[in-house]
């Protein structure tokens, strides 16, 4: 029996910056080099409660504020069903601004605060049109998947509650706030970290785990994935540690 994966694109129009379409081509390559089908399901605003229950991987990127605003209330309408499929163990990655989103709150400069999904336990916290852009490279080492590489670029600091582990501890980089060197989130087998660029051709270690992890819930079987030749994508991990002075 062939296998099949749906992938849902959360917000493709409005919440696609910095290179996350990539992470949709990684997954779809590293499908079809397995002869697992694929299918990407596009979810923009006013999308279904029943076209979303039909993904079996999840991922959302980041954008600009003025995109983010236009995503809040349709993203809240449809929280129970989003929330009942992280809690379910669905795999999913959420960028930056999705990150955020699925957090308890953002704190504006002023004050003024935006409420979150509460799916994730953590906050946001904007340090001020004067503050440092956290920007740049950076290395991260994970217990689940080793030393990961990506690249940040965000505003806003974020800071982890007593429910929730970090994806990974900062070598190099800012990570989630810049002070307490953690990176991300991890929360049943959904990801919410800063990495834009995007972090799975990079990574191909966590495209394989979601799409191995989406397997083995969709078909009820354990998964085994054949081998791929990473070396081109290992070059390019060891190409930003050495710009770094890291060792992967």
């Amino acid at each position: 029996m062939k296998q099949k994966l749906i992938i849902g694109w959360l917000y493709p129009t409005l919440m696609n910056i910095y290179g996350d379409r990539g992470n949709i081509i990684a997954l779809q390559k590293r499908c079809e080099w397995r002869n697992i089908e694929t299918e990407v399901l596009r979810l923009d605003v006013d999308f279904s409660e029943k076209e979303l229950k039909y993904c079996d991987i999840l991922l959302m990127g980041g954008a600009q504020d003025k995109q983010q605003e236009a995503v809040v209330k349709d993203l809240f309408e449809m929280k129970d069903n989003l929330r009942e499929m992280i809690e379910n163990g669905i795999p999913g990655l959420y960028i930056c601004g999705a990150y955020q989103f699925l957090g308890n709150y953002y704190k504006e400069a002023n004050g003024n605060i935006i409420n979150g999904l509460g799916i994730f336990d953590l906050y946001t916290e904007s340090p001020g049109e004067n503050a440092k852009r956290l920007i740049g490279n950076m290395v991260i080492d994970t217990d689940i998947f080793g030393k990961i590489v990506g690249f940040e670029n965000h505003g806003g600091r974020t800071y982890l509650g007593k429910k929730i582990k970090p994806f990974g501890k900062v070598i190099k980089g800012f990570g989630n706030n810049g002070t307490d060197q953690t990176e991300g989130a991890i929360y049943k087998n959904s990801f919410g970290t800063y990495s834009h660029g995007p972090i799975l051709p990079k990574n191909p270690i966590l495209a394989d785990y979601l799409m191995k992890t989406a397997l083995e819930i969709k078909y009820k079987t354990p998964a085994v994935l054949s081998k791929i030749d990473d070396s081109l994508e290992q070059k390019a991990r060891l190409a930003i540690a050495k710009r770094l002075s890291v060792g992967i």
